[in-house]
């Protein structure tokens, strides 16, 4: 009893001597408690501006307020002189998080993919993009995955990490998109008029003054039935379905205006000819290979 009672009076003894450090190892932790809350909401108002996906913010919000937190309980337990336990949690804190890390390694890749295509300027919810084989309208973009709309009304889930290793066209970065058509005349065709038709039907449904640019025509090659020309235009677009749209009502205006001028778009054909009074004799034919055969095993 007389050792238990020595050891409770030491044990006291410290305590009494360590009041002050406790008293400021407490505040630290209030101080660091309600700095955190105040960190998770300046942060969360701060970064709202420029990411929209609320599942981000609050992992990037929490994230700072966990780091406060863990400043205050450093600072605390420095104060109260922890310095080898601190070292000690350090390290068991340093192993476990390799252990978790290579554990949940694709998880967090793409956690982190996530949160870096949220801060990206060049891609944001409502573009329309095209990647990794796919095309739609960017729907969300999770901590976890990347959600596309296609045009069929078909969700596309993406993993993050996916999107930012591979690239992608985004349609929505600008408000001009070029049109190219390509087709083909007859040979017998008034070329120059060819020409002429084409882009005055492009200009009159596609106004390309508006937009600043000029019609190009260019006639590319002699093909097997006719001779092949690429047109090429601008519209204001920010998608892939209005480039479809124009391309679309391009050609239909061009088919009408060469039909209207007897401007002949053609197709291959095959011609197949019968002459009747020229017709083989297979018996004669028979015979002459059997005389043939004969000759070949003679020579053998």
């Amino acid at each position: 009893m007389d050792k238990v009672i020595e050891k409770l009076e030491a044990w006291k003894d410290i305590f009494l001597k360590n009041i002050p450090n406790l008293a400021i190892a407490l505040v630290v932790l209030v101080i660091a408690y309600f700095a955190s809350r105040a960190m998770n909401k300046i942060v969360n108002k701060t970064i709202g501006r420029r990411i929209s996906q609320k599942s981000v913010r609050d992992l990037v919000s929490r994230v700072a307020s966990a780091v406060t937190i863990l400043v205050g309980l450093y600072l605390a337990m420095t104060v109260l002189k922890f310095d080898d336990t601190l070292k000690t949690i350090v390290s068991a804190a340093g192993v476990s998080g390799i252990v978790i890390g290579l554990a949940l390694q694709g998880t967090l890749s793409n956690t982190i993919s996530g949160v870096v295509l949220s801060f990206r300027r060049n891609l944001n919810i409502g573009n329309w993009v095209e990647t990794s084989g796919y095309s739609g309208e960017v729907m969300d973009i999770n901590l976890n995955y990347f959600v596309l709309k296609e045009a069929d009304n078909n969700m596309v889930v993406i993993p993050n990490k996916t999107i930012l290793e591979s690239p992608f066209k985004n349609y929505s970065l600008t408000t001009k998109m070029r049109i190219a058509i390509e087709c083909g005349v007859e040979y017998g065709a008034d070329l120059e008029q060819v020409e002429e038709l084409t882009k005055k039907t492009i200009t009159a449904n596609f106004d390309q003054d508006e937009i600043g640019k000029n019609v190009e025509f260019y006639f590319t090659e002699f093909g097997d039935s006719s001779i092949n020309f690429l047109c090429r235009f601008w519209i204001d677009s920010e998608n892939a379905l209005e480039k479809l749209k124009a391309k679309s009502k391009a050609i239909i205006e061009i088919k009408k205006a060469f039909d209207k001028a007897d401007i002949n778009i053609p197709f291959p054909m095959r011609t197949l000819e019968f002459v009747p009074n020229n017709k083989l004799n297979l018996s004669q034919v028979s015979k002459e290979d059997k005389k043939k055969e004969k000759e070949e095993e003679s020579a053998y």
